[in-house]
Order: structure tokens, then C-alpha cells, then sequence
């Protein structure tokens, strides 16, 4: 997500809440408003696609929680409430919901990284989501055509986990895997045959 740093005197987030306009795509980082610009037409198309992707697969299991596209505040601290592209929270903290944001770190965070959110992506949100106790956190980067999936340790620490016969497992969205070839074709894959894939139980065996 594409998105410039607002600098102006460290903002709690009760202070974010209220300078930001509903619709704004906006994170608040250690006390630092980062603006989002216009979405460049891929990375839009890349995670409207995911999250419907994500969203199928959440009701066709009855996993229930919560499965949020951008634009919704996680409160993590007194000063930072990022908007992650994509945010899950699990059935046990929906009492944890809002107007407007969620008082909790989300289970899942993703990101889809811009030419400007490189930093923030890799170094800013994983700062931040690892102290929260988010419990796995996906960057997608499409420029390197990579993934990066960190997953949180007993000792509170990401490690990355290695993809599995080149596919990655979510161990909190229970029983959903992904191919990361999937994100890069143009154009991207029919969403109701990826899901078929992805519901078929023997899929992470072919």
C-alpha cells in the first residue's frame, strides 16, 4: 500500500481516530500518521482478490471471527493502530470490535508492499506486529514476486517459515494454504477454482 509520512508532534491514537476521515487509508506508527496515496491498479487488484479468496474460504469452514480489507485500525498500543491490507481476528476477540477500529492486534496482518511501504512493510509493521503478539504476518511483494511468512514463537519472536512443497500454510486460518505463483499471474487466477483447490483436502498433496 502506498502511502507518506505525515510529520506532526507524536499522536496517540484516540488523536488518529479523530484527524483521520473515514475512508482514508491511513497507519499510525510509534506516534507517525503515514498517509496512503492512490493504490496503484495491481496491488488493488491483488488484494481485493486475496480477500475474497480468504473470505470464501473463512465461510465455506464456518471459521467465523473477523476478516477485514484495509482501511480498518487495529489498536495495538497508546500510539499505534496500523491498517493492515488485509486483518483477521479470530471468534474470541470480536468483543474486541469498534466503531471504526478493532481494540486488539489482529491474529493475521498482511501486507502488500509498494515501492514506498518497503520499509515500513519490512521493518516498521514487523516491529510493531511482533511486540503486539500478531500471530503470523504475510508480506507480499510483488515487485520481488516474493512472500514473506512470519509466524510468532513461544518466546514472542517472528521466524519465517519455509513454504512447503513451494506452498504456504496458515496456522491461523485453520486449513488455508496458498501457491504465491498464484499472485503474480496477469491476469490473476478465477477465485472460484483457486478455492476449490484450496478446499480440496488432498490439495496440498498434488
Amino acid at each position: 500500500m502506498s502511502t507518506a509520512a505525515l510529520r506532526r508532534p507524536l499522536t496517540t491514537f484516540e488523536e488518529f481516530c479523530a484527524l483521520i476521515p473515514e475512508g482514508q487509508k491511513a497507519d499510525l506508527i510509534d506516534g507517525v500518521i503515514y498517509m496512503a496515496s492512490p493504490d496503484n491498479i495491481e496491488g488493488n487488484d491483488l488484494y481485493a482478490w486475496l480477500y475474497a479468496l480468504m473470505s470464501f474460504f473463512i465461510d465455506a469452514k464456518e471459521l467465523g471471527g473477523k476478516l477485514n480489507i484495509s482501511r480498518v485500525a487495529y489498536r495495538l498500543s497508546p500510539r499505534t493502530g496500523p491498517e493492515p491490507d488485509i486483518g483477521y481476528i479470530g471468534p474470541e476477540k470480536l468483543d474486541k470490535v469498534r466503531h471504526g477500529y478493532i481494540d486488539a492486534a489482529p491474529d493475521l496482518a498482511i501486507e502488500i508492499v509498494s515501492e514506498d511501504s518497503v520499509t515500513r512493510d519490512y521493518e516498521l509493521k514487523r516491529t510493531a506486529y511482533e511486540k503486539a503478539g500478531v500471530r503470523e504476518y504475510w508480506i507480499i511483494d510483488p515487485l520481488e514476486e516474493k512472500v514473506t511468512l512470519l509466524r510468532l514463537s513461544r518466546d514472542g519472536v517472528f521466524k519465517q517459515v519455509r513454504p512447503r512443497a513451494g506452498r504456504f500454510v496458515s496456522k491461523v486460518i485453520d486449513g488455508f494454504w496458498f501457491d504465491p505463483a498464484w499472485f503474480w499471474r496477469q491476469p490473476l487466477p478465477s477465485k472460484i477454482k483457486i478455492l476449490a483447490t484450496v478446499l480440496d483436502e488432498k490439495g496440498m498433496d498434488k
